[in-house]
């Protein structure tokens, strides 16, 4: 038997085929409480260095400074913090994708930073973290001479 014939409808290949891409809805994405939930990581971040410092960005929105923690130790960022739930007793969720409860990132950078100069920002739902390299880690021109 070739393998175009066990894919044939009708097929046990065919229908595992047809349930597993039906599963997975063409986005990896998981069943969770019966809603059609994408898995991934809170918060979402963006990192990208200048050369001097790197620059982590973490859309965190809806918390405020009190929700949150940054902290830093040599080349390790920790962002942690709780998304709480609403207290209202009389809600009846029909759909719910904002997920609620602490949550934890631990980033490990290349190099080590300066942990006295690590500056955080909240605007917008956004978390801004600014993190200086050590004077060790920064690159640095040699400029080269002719004799």
């Amino acid at each position: 038997m070739m393998l175009n014939e066990l894919m044939l409808p009708g097929t046990i290949f065919h229908d595992l085929r047809h349930e597993m891409n039906r599963l997975m809805d063409g986005g990896g994405r998981c069943v969770n409480e019966g809603l059609w939930r994408e898995a991934r990581a809170f918060p979402s971040i963006n990192i990208w260095e200048d050369g001097e410092r790197f620059f982590v960005e973490a859309e965190i929105p809806g918390l405020t400074l009190d929700d949150v923690q940054v902290e830093v130790n040599g080349n390790e960022l920790s962002i942690r913090g709780e998304r709480k739930t609403a207290t209202d007793e009389d809600r009846t969720f029909h759909h719910r994708e904002r997920g609620v409860g602490t949550f934890s990132r631990l980033i490990t950078l290349p190099v080590d930073v300066s942990s006295d100069k690590v500056e955080a920002v909240l605007k917008n739902g956004i978390l801004t973290i600014t993190l200086p390299k050590v004077e060790q880690a920064k690159v640095r021109k040699i400029s080269v001479k002719t004799e």
